[in-house]
C-alpha cells in the first residue's frame, strides 16, 4: 500500500472517531458526561496522548535517520566512483578498458534509477563487477608505483560494492506495522474523546479537521522517509550524476 493511500487510511480513522465521539455525546446518559466524568477520560487520554506523542517522535527521528543514511551512502558511493576512476587513472593508460567499462555501468545505473526510481537498480549484475575486477586485476605492474595503484583500485572497488549492498539493504528498511496498527488505535481513541466533549459546531469541526489533517500528514511523512526513492520525498541521486560527469577527465 502506498504512503499516501495509509495516510488517508489514517487521517478517516481518526477524523471519523472524532464525529463518532460527537455522535456518543448525543446519546449517552447526562451522568457519562459529567464534569467527573470528564476529569477521568481528560485523565486517561492525556496518557495516550503522551505515548502516542513519544511514538511519533521515535518514528520520525527512526526514518529521518534511515533517510540520512542513504543519502551519506549516496555521496559516499558517488565519491568512492571518482576516486577509482582517478586511480585508474594514474595507473597509466593500459587502464583504460576497466574505464570504459567503469563509466558504462555508472551510466547504466544512473538511466535506471532515473527511468525507476528503485534503488533495487542498484544491484547490477553481479558479472558487471566481477568483470571490472577481473579486468583490474589482469593489468600486469611493471613497477611498484603501478602494483601498489593495482592493490588500491581493487581495495576501492571492493568498498564501493560493499557500500551498493549496504545501501539495498538500508533501502528495504520500513516502519513496523504492529506498531503503526497501535499508533492509529491510540490516535482514534484520542480523537474520539475530543469528539465526546466538543461542542457541536463548525469551529470544533474545523479544528478537528485540520488535527486530523495533521496528524495523517505526519504519518505520511514517516512513511515518505522508509521510501527514500519513490513518492514526494526522495534521496537526491544528482552526486551520482556529478560523479558520472567526471568519469573519462
Amino acid at each position: 500500500m502506498s504512503s499516501a493511500a495509509t495516510s488517508f487510511i489514517v487521517f478517516a480513522f481518526v477524523f471519523v472517531g472524532a464525529m463518532l465521539g460527537m455522535l456518543l455525546r448525543a446519546v449517552l446518559p447526562e451522568d457519562h458526561v459529567s464534569e467527573a466524568s470528564k476529569d477521568v477520560v481528560k485523565m486517561g487520554m492525556g496518557l495516550v496522548a503522551t505515548m502516542s506523542a513519544l511514538v511519533l517522535g521515535l518514528l520520525i527521528s527512526s526514518a529521518k535517520s534511515s533517510f540520512d543514511a542513504l543519502s551519506n551512502d549516496v555521496t559516499k558511493a558517488s565519491s568512492e566512483i571518482i576516486l577509482l576512476d582517478q586511480t585508474l587513472q594514474l595507473y597509466g593508460p593500459e587502464s583504460k578498458e576497466a574505464r570504459d567499462q567503469l563509466r558504462t555501468s555508472v551510466a547504466r545505473v544512473a538511466d535506471r534509477l532515473k527511468e525507476s526510481a528503485n534503488l533495487s537498480q542498484l544491484r547490477t549484475s553481479t558479472s558487471e563487477v566481477d568483470s571490472l575486477y577481473q579486468k583490474i586485476q589482469e593489468l600486469s605492474p611493471k613497477d611498484d608505483r603501478q602494483r601498489s595503484i593495482q592493490t588500491r583500485a581493487l581495495t576501492l572497488l571492493i568498498s564501493l560494492q560493499g557500500t551498493r549492498w549496504l545501501m539495498y539493504e538500508q533501502e528495504v528498511t520500513s516502519i513496523s506495522r504492529p506498531m503503526l496498527v497501535i499508533l492509529i488505535s491510540w490516535l482514534t481513541a484520542l480523537f474520539i474523546s475530543f469528539g465526546l466533549f466538543a461542542p457541536a459546531n463548525g469551529t470544533a469541526v474545523a479544528t478537528l479537521l485540520v488535527s486530523a489533517l495533521s496528524v495523517s500528514a505526519a504519518i505520511l511523512l514517516i512513511l515518505e522517509l522508509y521510501t527514500p526513492y519513490q513518492g514526494i520525498i526522495k534521496v537526491s541521486i544528482a552526486p551520482l550524476h556529478a560523479a558520472l560527469a567526471q568519469l573519462g577527465n
